[in-house]
C-alpha cells in the first residue's frame, strides 16, 4: 500500500498523540513540520529528522510545498479556516481539528472556496472511531431497539475547575467558545453521526468561573466563553435529544457517553469502557435481560486509517467530511443563539 507524505501543522500537546496515531499506522511519512514556536520546530524537526528547509514558521510554506502529498493541522482554532482555506486553494487534501471554524461567517468563507474547488477533507471528529459508538451506530441499523425515540448524550472533563488558570483555550479570541466548541461539537457530531439532522433545537450556556489567573503577569482575567453548555434537540424522524457538556465535572476524566432509548431496547455506550457496550432489551412483556456486549473486531477502526482510505479514495459514508463540519458549524452558531436570545431555533 502507498505510503503518503504529510506535512503537519501545530506542534503543541495534541501534535504528540495525532504523531502517534500517525506511527501506529505505517501509512505515513511527515516530510515537513510548522509552527510559529522555533523552539517546537527544533524539538520536533530533531525528533523526526525532518530537514531544516522543511521546518516552516509561515504554514503556507508547507502547505505548498510540492513533497507534501496531505496536510494534518493541530492548532488552536482562530487559524482553522485560514488553514483549510490554503489548502482547498493549494489543491491539498488534509485532516483538520475540530472546532471546524470560530465563527458560522468563516465556515460560510470556506465552504465557499470548497465549492469552487472540491478537495479530499476530514474534519478530526474522533469519536467516530470509539469502537462501541460504531458498534451502537449498526445495532441501531440492525432494528436491535427498535424504532429510536429519544437519548441523552453528555461530555464531562474536570480540567477546567476553578483551580486551572488562564490559557488560551479561554480567550474568545482564538476559540470562539468554550466548553461548547470543546467538547459539544464532539455531541453534536456524534448526535448527527447516530441519529441525523437537527431540526430544532433549545440551549443554556454559562461561564462557572469568571476570573482566572494569568501566571505570566499575575493577573486576573476576565473571562468571556463557556465552561458549561446544554440543550436539548428534535432530531430526524422526531428523535429527542439532550446534551450536557462541562470542563468543570469533578472527577470525570475524559467522559463522553451516549444512552438511547428505542421501542424495544435500550443501548449505552461511552468511552470510559470503549470496548464494550450495554444492551438492555425485552425478552417477554415485562421481562428485561441486561447483556454486555463486545465490540466486534470489524468496528474497531482508527481515525488514521480512515484518513489513508481517504487518500486512497476508498473512505466510506461514515467519513467526517467537510460537510460534517460546517453543519456542525451551524448547530453551534444555533446553540449560541438560542442560549443568547432565549429563543428555539429552527435549524
Amino acid at each position: 500500500m502507498k505510503t503518503y507524505r504529510i506535512g503537519l501543522i501545530g506542534l503543541g500537546g495534541m501534535a504528540h498523540s495525532h504523531l502517534n496515531w500517525i506511527n501506529e499506522l505505517g501509512r505515513f511519512e511527515i516530510v515537513a513540520i510548522s509552527d510559529v514556536n522555533s523552539s517546537a520546530l527544533e524539538q520536533f524537526g530533531n525528533q523526526l529528522n525532518i530537514d531544516s528547509s522543511k521546518r516552516f514558521i509561515n504554514y503556507e510554506q508547507l502547505i505548498v510545498d510540492p513533497d507534501v502529498e496531505a496536510v494534518v493541522s493541530v492548532t488552536p482554532n482562530h487559524i482553522h479556516a485560514d488553514i483549510m482555506s490554503a489548502c482547498i486553494v493549494a489543491g491539498k487534501p488534509f485532516l483538520g481539528e475540530k472546532p471546524f471554524t470560530r465563527t458560522l461567517e468563516e465556515a460560510q468563507q470556506v465552504l465557499a472556496l470548497y465549492e469552487k474547488n472540491p478537495i479530499s477533507t476530514m474534519i478530526g471528529f474522533s469519536y467516530r472511531y470509539t469502537p462501541a459508538f460504531r458498534y451502537m451506530r449498526e445495532l441501531i441499523k440492525q432494528g436491535k431497539v427498535g424504532a429510536v425515540h429519544s437519548f441523552s448524550i453528555q461530555y464531562l472533563q474536570s480540567w477546567g475547575t476553578a483551580s486551572q488558570p488562564y490559557i488560551w483555550r479561554f480567550d474568545k479570541a482564538i476559540t470562539g467558545t468554550g466548553t461548547l466548541g470543546d467538547l459539544g461539537s464532539h455531541m453534536i457530531d456524534m448526535a448527527r453521526f447516530l441519529f441525523g439532522e437537527f431540526e430544532e433545537l433549545s440551549a443554556q450556556m454559562k461561564t462557572i468561573i469568571p476570573e482566572r489567573l494569568n501566571v505570566a503577569t499575575n493577573q486576573m482575567v476576565p473571562i468571556e466563553v463557556d465552561d458549561f453548555a446544554s440543550f436539548q434537540a428534535r432530531m430526524t424522524d422526531g428523535v429527542m435529544g439532550i446534551f450536557q457538556t462541562s470542563r468543570n465535572a469533578v472527577g470525570s476524566g475524559n467522559q463522553h457517553e451516549v444512552s438511547l432509548y428505542g421501542d424495544i431496547g435500550t443501548l449505552h455506550a461511552s468511552t470510559v469502557n470503549p470496548d464494550q457496550l450495554i444492551w438492555i432489551k425485552e425478552e417477554s412483556p415485562g421481562q428485561l435481560v441486561k447483556q454486555t456486549l463486545d465490540v466486534p473486531q470489524q468496528y474497531k477502526l482508527r481515525q488514521y486509517e480512515q484518513f489513508a482510505s481517504l487518500l486512497d479514495g476508498t473512505a466510506d459514508e461514515t467519513i467526517p467530511t467537510l460537510l460534517d463540519g460546517f453543519r456542525n458549524q451551524q448547530v453551534l452558531e444555533a446553540i449560541i443563539k438560542s442560549s443568547n436570545e432565549k429563543l428555539i431555533i429552527q435549524l
